[in-house]
């Protein structure tokens, strides 16, 4: 979902989504909770991979207003559901509604060490409780902090969290959470397009933290933003291939198929987050397809987005799905749409013609494209075609 900033640090990062898949696609139905709607519409009640989601956008809406009382940070609603409305959008939205969603709650929850690995520990938390054994997580460093970053985000004062330690602690918080949740999580550090001088420190951090959980490294955001005029992050990617960093970029989104392809010719992208776009271009779509290239699709997140057609059953995954493309599904920013995996499926099911086996197709390529090690990605499939009682076939 990250299409949007490009202003200074300010705002983008993940999301929240409302169940707008109900017996219709109507967008107009009273509030009503994740639960209420998740409760119905759970269509692959099995083990399931999730490649592209952003910590800050699946924050729960309690801890916000736990978080905010404690450091005494004032809101516009106290209540779960008054806060969650304030918090979501409902229907395809503006930039600038966007980024008022994100203004909302994010310098509550930036620069402070406690909840930053609380929202990581209860990230594994809701991921397992959806069904998800592996997940890859991403948030852009920069933004949860409050000292040694230019500029400080979120209008806070200066304090004393740098991105290293906002790494350090989503680390802690990951892994605590896997402990307990009995699932794996692993990290992606985000570069943001309109703050190229970031980039660096981002890929550093991933240097650092290689051995600790952080897998790879992104760019998300404003994609008219190209590296040829912004070449702080051609810079970070090339030390990323060099130093043997795992490499995918928000690219096609809403972007031209150009975005895509800068993105694998330029920064060496491994993976494309979202690459609805790359349909527009029919020869770099078939090059793609010939390299098994893997598209992060996130359907409920390109709907309320304005990244492609409100109407689902004309949504780019269902080119994919019939080209036997390599993609997986996800939720991209759960908080600011209501939503969650199971809404992603059930609209997947319902309007693009999504069957059992090819909810199985998709987590075994999300697995083979996911950035563990490889005794660890066999682990992993192992344990995807166990439960899909998949042992003696194989073929997808």
């Amino acid at each position: 979902m990250h299409i949007i900033v490009k202003r200074v640090a300010l705002r983008f990062t993940s999301p929240t989504l409302r169940s707008l898949c109900t017996s219709r696609l109507s967008v107009k139905r009273s509030f009503s909770t994740m639960s209420e709607h998740f409760c119905e519409q759970v269509v692959f009640n099995k083990p399931k991979v999730e490649l592209h989601v952003h910590l800050d956008g699946a924050i729960r809406v309690q801890t916000i207003i736990d978080v905010a009382k404690r450091r005494g940070i004032s809101l516009p609603a106290n209540s779960v559901k008054e806060m969650t409305q304030a918090i979501i959008v409902e229907k395809p939205a503006t930039l600038t509604e966007f980024l008022g969603k994100f203004a909302e709650y994010m310098h509550v929850v930036a620069g402070d060490r406690e909840a930053i690995k609380r929202i990581a520990y209860e990230f594994v938390e809701d991921k397992a409780k959806e069904g998800v054994i592996y997940v890859e997580v991403r948030y852009s460093p920069h933004f949860l902090a409050n000292t040694s970053v230019d500029p400080i985000p979120w209008n806070q004062t200066e304090g004393n969290l740098t991105p290293d330690d906002v790494v350090h602690l989503v680390n802690q918080g990951l892994s605590e959470g896997e402990k307990a949740f009995n699932i794996k999580a692993r990290s992606i550090l985000c570069c943001m397009r309109h703050m190229p001088s970031w980039s660096m420190d981002v890929v550093e951090l991933c240097k650092k933290y290689r051995n600790e959980g952080v897998v790879a490294i992104d760019l998300a955001g404003d994609e008219s933003l190209n590296c040829e005029a912004y070449p702080g992050h051609r810079k970070a990617y090339e030390e990323a291939v060099r130093c043997g960093i795992h490499r995918t970029v928000h690219a096609g989104e809403v972007g031209p198929p150009s975005v895509v392809k800068e993105a694998v010719e330029v920064l060496k992208a491994e993976r494309v987050g979202h690459g609805y776009r790359t349909l527009e271009d029919q020869t770099l779509y078939k090059q793609l397809l010939a390299q098994n290239m893997h598209f992060e699709v996130c359907p409920i997140s390109s709907k309320l987005t304005g990244a492609c057609n409100p109407d689902f059953t004309k949504h780019p995954v269902i080119t994919f799905r019939k080209d036997k493309a390599n993609y997986s599904l996800n939720t991209d920013d759960p908080l600011i749409f209501n939503s969650n995996l199971h809404l992603d499926y059930s609209t997947a099911q319902k309007y693009m013609g999504f069957t059992e086996d090819e909810f199985k197709r998709l987590n075994i390529c999300s697995a083979k494209s996911s950035f563990l090690p490889e005794e660890e990605k066999k682990e992993l499939l192992h344990k995807l075609y166990e439960a899909y009682e998949m042992m003696q076939r194989t073929a997808f």
